[in-house]
């Protein structure tokens, strides 16, 4: 069997990368249809949004015996989905897409649903809901990506890290809340 070379010719890997400079990082290597990626990620980005919105109000909204230890990971997770939602919109613009940030529609194109939730105990309910849906939303998109788009990839799989240890903190306040 012969060996397949682990790497372009040098002189193949400098013609190509002259060739449609005006794609930036998007070179002939990226398998993913980018257009449908963008489009993805404008949806995690919505999702995101509505997660950091939702953590606000709940923020500022818990009351009760078990409300400040709630209140830190409500505000925690808020300014950790601020930041996925950024890093979602910094790989946009390095696909050549625009972050869709317009708040008439967010709610629409954002898989997680925005639910206030009265009570704590509901709050933190529906924030549990909404990191199940990121988290299944998520490796739905990593195994869609697969090979094609490597990056992207590896920074959902590190917001899906982060997304699980929202719910693992979650379920911890839900068995706080139940004692």
């Amino acid at each position: 069997m012969a060996e397949k070379p682990f790497l372009s010719d040098v002189q193949t890997l400098r013609d190509r990368a002259r060739q449609h400079i005006e794609n930036g990082a998007i070179t002939e290597g990226y398998k993913a249809d980018r257009e449908t990626v963008v489009k993805i990620l404008n949806e995690a980005l919505a999702t995101e949004l509505v997660c950091v919105l939702r953590y606000k109000r709940h923020y500022y909204m818990a009351e009760g015996l078990n409300a400040k230890g709630a209140q830190e990971e409500f505000l925690e997770h808020a300014q950790q989905e601020q930041q996925h939602a950024d890093q979602i919109a910094d790989r946009i613009t390095q696909l050549d897409g625009d972050p869709d940030f317009n708040p008439d529609t967010l709610t629409h194109r954002s898989h997680a649903e925005y639910k206030e939730g009265e009570s704590l105990l509901e709050m933190i309910k529906e924030d549990l809901i909404a990191e199940r849906i990121a988290i299944d939303s998520y490796r739905e998109i990593i195994n869609y990506l697969d090979n094609d788009d490597p990056v992207t990839r590896r920074m959902l799989e590190e917001i899906l890290a982060t997304e699980e240890e929202h719910a693992d903190d979650l379920v911890g306040l839900l068995k706080i809340m139940n004692a």
